[in-house]
């Protein structure tokens, strides 16, 4: 059993125009002052990680290192979820991708693909650099607009799109690889790796490539009414990155599990903020740690109703409320005794 790291924060949604959230010595005496212990830092804000140097010079994440660490911070993963979506997307969603894109890159889809192998590939050397073991990422999507097929799919396209979607990424696992870097894909609607099913299907792919692993995120399972708590008997070995997110999901006579194109707020699942969903994380911190989960406990927040300052402070609070410390004990050990196979065999009567 393992005790699990935090808190910490994922800043992406934190980041803002205003102050303490416009600089990273800002929202590094913010998240301090909150009482989380780790940051996991979105590179595709520059102010917060200048990826190009980081992949680069050794000083720099030496230096980036040393002034999170004097705020009583660590690093607990970078992340390339928007640059990770990008290496995979199907056409349909070429407009609104391209958001994600440098200005010189969209309306290119093959050169964007190719900035954001590159983009992420970058992240596992400074990831490397920074002294960091695992990456959180998006895996990017070809099929899911057939997720609920109709017309029907045609025979061997899923067998051809994860093909396809792995052919993508293998560069950048090798690179990981060489970096000693695990990629933690986020399992998450909207993307190709969405549940159990599709990340063995991604698994297989790749040939079982070693650094393919999970970013454990219970919220969106609920979304799709699938057990997040068996989730984590079948895959524990694969969670590396663990985000806490809360959500919920209420269905109606109107709407459910897709949502009837409604805005979050009227939507049957939607993010909560952490304590006010309907997720079991006593059962979940648990289960990471029987299972000597190596991981930082992440707050993400993406709440339809609370605020982001109200959802940071009891943010903290509450995973420090569920961290258990992994006992080295068995509560039975004072009545046990030295090996003794004389002894044992009178019990057995042998």
């Amino acid at each position: 059993m393992k005790t699990i790291k935090g808190p910490a924060v994922f800043l992406a949604q934190f980041v803002d125009s205003e102050p303490p959230f416009n600089s990273l010595e800002g929202l590094c005496q913010w998240a301090s002052s909150l009482g989380y212990k780790g940051i996991q830092i979105p590179t595709w804000e520059s102010f917060l990680i200048d990826l190009d140097k980081a992949a680069e010079s050794q000083d720099y994440c030496d230096e980036l290192k040393g002034k999170i660490n004097s705020y009583g911070l660590e690093i607990t993963e970078l992340s390339t979820h928007l640059q990770g979506q990008l290496v995979a997307v199907h056409p349909a969603y070429d407009i609104m991708f391209d958001n994600f894109a440098p200005d010189a890159l969209k309306g290119k889809p093959k050169e964007r693909t190719q900035w954001a192998i590159e983009t992420v590939k970058k992240a596992a050397t400074a990831s490397r650099r920074l002294g960091i073991k695992a990456h959180a990422t998006f895996s990017g999507a070809l099929l899911w607009h057939t997720a609920h097929p109709w017309p029907q799919r045609p025979p061997g396209l899923v067998e051809m799109g994860f093909e396809e979607l792995a052919n993508r990424w293998l560069p950048i696992l090798d690179h990981f690889d060489k970096e000693g870097v695990d990629v933690c894909y986020e399992i998450h609607p909207g993307e190709d790796l969405h549940d159990g099913d599709t990340f063995e299907r991604f698994l297989e792919a790749t040939g079982n490539h070693k650094r393919v692993n999970i970013l454990y995120d219970p919220s969106h399972f609920v979304l799709q009414q699938l057990d997040y708590i068996t989730y984590i008997d079948h895959y524990h070995e694969f969670i590396k990155s663990f985000h806490v997110k809360d959500s919920e999901f209420n269905p109606t006579g109107k709407k459910g599990a897709f949502g009837g194109y409604n805005d979050w707020g009227d939507r049957a699942g939607r993010y909560r903020s952490l304590g006010d969903g309907q997720i079991d994380f006593k059962t979940i911190f648990s289960k990471l740690t029987q299972y000597g989960c190596d991981v930082w406990a992440v707050m993400e927040w993406e709440c339809c109703i609370k605020s982001p300052e109200q959802g940071a402070r009891e943010g903290a609070k509450f995973i420090q409320d569920h961290i258990i410390e992994a006992t080295t004990k068995t509560f039975d050990d004072f009545a046990g005794g030295d090996l003794d196979k004389d002894k044992l065999k009178r019990i057995l009567g042998i």
